[in-house]
């Protein structure tokens, strides 16, 4: 299992994210726009560099919900390797049964 605190900091980055979002997207649209004067652009770019940085959605990391491992982890159901092996023995992922051959 994960410690607390990186999962913790985790979820802070999230939160960061999801309140900068709109400000990060108005900023970068400026500072994208051609037909906008130099120092304007340049301005945008000077605040969205003073923006926290964990406000960055790449700096996110995707983490297991049930164990906090970064690893190994499959988007589609949210849980680690190891934790869909351990669901799917307990017969808990449907449609999941143990190969052999």
């Amino acid at each position: 299992m994960a410690k607390k605190a990186m999962i913790e900091r985790e979820k802070k980055r999230q939160r960061l994210v999801e309140q900068y979002a709109a400000k990060r997207a108005e900023l970068k649209e400026i500072a994208k726009d051609e037909s906008k004067p130099m120092e304007e652009r340049f301005k945008a770019r000077l605040k969205l560099a003073k923006l926290p940085r964990n406000s960055s959605p790449t700096r996110l990391h995707n983490r297991c919900q049930l164990t906090g491992r970064p690893h190994a982890y499959y988007r589609k159901l949210k849980v680690s390797r190891i934790m869909l092996r351990e669901l799917a023995s307990s017969g808990q992922a449907p449609g999941m049964v143990k190969s052999s051959w």
